[in-house]
């Protein structure tokens, strides 16, 4: 048996074309009924509203039509990357397409370097001022300064003892050549002189390590007998941007029968931090 009320509230939508609030104020039913009631039968053409984006959609086809990649087209309609990869990835570009978007991509790159050489300019030429008059600063340093600073760079870089293990060795290591050099200065204040340590370089595996060691050697002219076998770390690519020619990886000095020595920054250090208040 028809359902009487089913059928008018179909016919409404159907014959009428009315929307769903209009069959509830003509048959007073709650908006959950009618719309179960309505279940399989087409809205009317009048009562789907565009959305806010179909504007916006049909002008990323309509640039990706020209041959204009993803990021483009986000940039000329003002929406996110995703989005426009989102209503074009079913149009992608051909293998010429994509060679002209490179293009445009090198072009527009070089327009933004040139805007920025001037200000870049500017700002090395006053980092080079500030460095100058800083260098000036600093002067010429006297071998109590020297045991002041080597003692303090020792105790932020260098391996020390600890109350659960205790051992009195000076060992340090670092990447940089500038502090590597005033550590040897350090050690040269104290009687030790660069053929007493021994050296050896701890660098990724997919270097080369006896380029390294040569030039660490030249770098801060250290003997080359003194240097022993390399470390090699596990070479991790998808977390490393230390790479390439530069790349030299750390130095390690260390100093045999250092106890002493260690004792040495331990009071320099205490007598440091003591005079800080």
């Amino acid at each position: 048996m028809t359902d009487p009320t089913a059928a008018e509230v179909r016919r409404l939508r159907a014959e009428e074309g009315l929307s769903v609030r209009q069959i509830q104020a003509r048959t007073g039913l709650g908006r959950s009924r009618v719309y179960a009631l309505l279940r399989g039968v087409a809205a009317p053409a009048w009562t789907r509203r565009p959305t806010a984006k179909d504007g916006l959609r049909a002008a990323a086809v309509a640039l990706r039509g020209e041959g204009r990649s993803v990021n483009d087209i986000a940039v000329r309609l003002g929406v996110a990357k995703s989005t426009a990869y989102l209503w074009v990835r079913h149009l992608p570009l051909d293998p010429d397409e994509e060679t002209a978007a490179a293009r445009r991509r090198a072009r527009a790159k070089a327009r933004n370097d040139g805007r920025w050489a001037a200000h870049r300019e500017t700002r090395d030429a006053a980092q080079a001022e500030v460095h100058s008059r800083m260098r000036e600063t600093v002067g010429q340093l006297a071998d109590r300064e020297v045991l002041l600073l080597g003692a303090a760079l020792y105790w932020c870089e260098g391996t020390k003892s600890k109350p659960w293990r205790r051992h009195d060795h000076v060992q340090f290591v670092n990447t940089d050549a500038g502090l590597l050099r005033l550590f040897l200065r350090f050690l040269a204040a104290c009687g030790v002189e660069r053929d007493a340590p021994t050296y050896r370089v701890s660098i990724h595996e997919s270097a080369d390590a006896a380029a390294a060691q040569r030039w660490w050697a030249e770098t801060l002219d250290l003997p080359p007998d003194r240097f022993r076998r390399a470390t090699l770390k596990r070479h991790q690519p998808t977390t490393r941007h230390n790479t390439g020619e530069g790349y030299h990886g750390c130095l390690v000095v260390d100093v045999a029968k250092s106890r002493e020595l260690y004792w040495k920054i331990e009071g320099i250090v205490a007598g440091l931090t003591g005079e800080i208040t």
